[in-house]
């Protein structure tokens, strides 16, 4: 009882510290049953190239958000359930090695760790924790995910019109399938509903038909209507929350390695497995 009693203790002071890291523009994070698993940083796969961003596991969701201030303060706060989320392994590639893919409905990203072992440690957490709150039969899978977005520098030319990108000839990127595009590839708006219910994003006119064909057709079968199908309009449609994303990256951060907690010790060690008793408490 003792031990229960201290766990939980230290669990709430770890929440805490993690909600107060993000300031008053973090949403609340502690919750009845929640545990916090671990802590690292990862490098993140973003518009303009690999990106340090701090990672917090819990039971049942995914947080992570930008670094500022050596570590000790974070902005961009980000939440993702764990029911949400489909994890794909990854061979090395040659701008990042140990990562892997992580989908969600609304954005999939690339993430990697400093080792390997760092790597299926991520993973094998993640993993377990999602395999819990499923089997639990609290919490469905998610069914519709976003697609990756293929980085700036992947391309020098507009992946639709061949059209080279210059100063003025700026990258956007299509949301339905995260092709590198011109401006006049992209005027064309949708509603992605798996992405956003209600927000008209920038898609290229390959995809804008293709959501079109899909239209038409619920329309006529509205029963089979997918949730995914969304709907689709001209570039003269009000774009709400068009801005770029990953526009406003935050400069790379300095080399820190990953980190595990140590729940026995409240220590940091560069990788550390949580006990399983830990993971779940008595009751």
């Amino acid at each position: 009882m003792v031990d229960q009693l201290t766990f939980a203790q230290e669990n709430r002071e770890r929440i805490h510290a993690v909600e107060s890291s993000f300031g008053p523009s973090g949403k609340p994070l502690s919750q009845p049953g929640r545990v916090l698993i671990g802590e690292g940083r990862l490098r993140k796969q973003s518009r303009r190239g690999p990106q340090h961003k701090v990672f917090f596991l819990f039971n049942d969701v995914l947080v992570y958000g930008s670094i500022i201030l050596n570590g000790r303060w974070h902005k961009r706060q980000q939440i993702i359930p764990l029911e949400d989320i489909q994890l794909e392994d990854l061979e090395d590639g040659l701008r990042m090695k140990n990562q892997w893919l992580i989908r969600t409905p609304r954005k999939s990203f690339y993430v990697a760790a400093d080792s390997y072992e760092e790597k299926r440690a991520w993973i094998e957490h993640m993993e377990e924790c999602r395999s819990r709150l499923l089997q639990s039969g609290s919490r469905r899978p998610g069914s519709n995910f976003a697609v990756t977005w293929i980085p700036d520098q992947a391309s020098a030319i507009c992946m639709r019109c061949s059209d080279k990108f210059t100063v003025t000839q700026r990258r956007h990127h299509c949301r339905k399938c995260g092709f590198v595009v011109c401006g006049t590839c992209s005027k064309k708006r949708a509603v992605i509903g798996h992405i956003h219910p209600t927000k008209w994003l920038r898609v290229c006119a390959m995809c804008h038909s293709s959501l079109s064909r899909t239209a038409a057709e619920a329309q006529e079968m509205p029963c089979q209507r997918g949730h995914g199908a969304g709907k689709v309009g001209s570039d003269e449609d009000e774009l709400e929350g068009s801005s770029e994303e990953e526009e406003a990256e935050e400069q790379m951060e300095d080399h820190h390695p990953s980190r595990w907690m140590d729940s026995q010790t409240v220590s940091w060690s560069p990788y550390v497995y949580l006990k399983p008793e830990h993971a779940r408490p008595q009751t």
